[in-house]
């Protein structure tokens, strides 16, 4: 666990103010080190569970939001989120679905990409294999439950791809990779979270730079900041997935335990 500085008897603001070189280096330029900083203290304030997290993993989120260019708030393009890891408060970084959106746009390479719902009173057609189709026309007026989730992409040269997946689909994949799926973007905005997987289903199998598929592979990673690393994504995931299907306890803050001040 290299920080490349000490964390004891630092505050939020202390520790922020000290990554904020390394900030600089690595942030977009569409992004400043100030505003990045002051989005990431607005979400430890909304959610003090945060703030009883280890220094090195919410400092480790962070800078990946600052090298992905990712605001961690509620537009969905990222989530600090507080958790159980072997016992440990820790804080994961998450990519919401329109930030997987936009990671993709960035490459330059799709001209469209999107995810939608399908309810049960729309019209829904799809078909893999050589003749491939996909149609989907929204019922008028009461369009029943969500039924399944698809993602589309179509690429500048002409080409397209889609993936399809069932409510029962995603939920199995939640259940089974999630570490949080009894809290956080998974309970709030469940619409956003189901969107999201079955867009990374469909990145699997789509041809994206190496850079775009290093940035996804950062998403749902536990990571201590380390000053010295010049990219996130070399840093080694301390996530315990091992015990993925088993630990699902949100972490509490405890009267206690010591929390980071601001």
């Amino acid at each position: 666990m290299a920080t490349g500085a000490p964390t004891k008897g630092k505050t939020i603001n202390d520790l922020f103010e000290q990554m904020k070189p390394a900030i600089a280096q690595a942030i977009p330029k569409h992004l400043t080190p100030d505003r990045l900083l002051r989005i990431a203290t607005t979400s430890i304030r909304t959610n003090p569970k945060l703030k009883v997290c280890s220094p090195e993993s919410l400092l480790g989120a962070v800078m990946q939001c600052a090298q992905l260019g990712l605001e961690p708030s509620i537009l969905g393009h990222a989530y600090l989120i507080p958790y159980k890891n072997k016992g440990v408060d820790e804080c994961q970084f998450q990519i919401g679905y329109k930030g997987l959106i936009e990671l993709a746009r960035r490459t330059g390479q799709i001209s469209s990409i999107m995810a939608q719902a399908v309810h049960q009173n729309d019209e829904f057609e799809y078909e893999y294999g050589i003749n491939e189709k996909l149609k989907h026309v929204p019922a008028d007026g009461d369009r029943g439950a969500v039924v399944k989730y698809y993602s589309y992409a179509k690429f500048k040269d002409g080409g397209y791809s889609f993936m399809v997946m069932s409510r029962q689909d995603i939920v199995i994949h939640r259940d089974k990779f999630s570490k949080a799926k009894n809290f956080g973007p998974w309970v709030d905005h469940f619409d956003e979270m189901a969107k999201k997987t079955v867009l990374k289903s469909l990145m699997k199998y789509m041809p994206i730079s190496v850079e775009f598929q290093r940035a996804v592979d950062q998403d749902e990673t536990t990571k201590y900041f380390d000053s010295s690393a010049e990219n996130m994504s070399e840093i080694v995931d301390v996530t315990d997935w091992k015990d993925v299907t088993e630990e699902t306890t949100e972490t509490t803050v405890d009267p206690n335990q010591g929390e980071l001040p601001f």
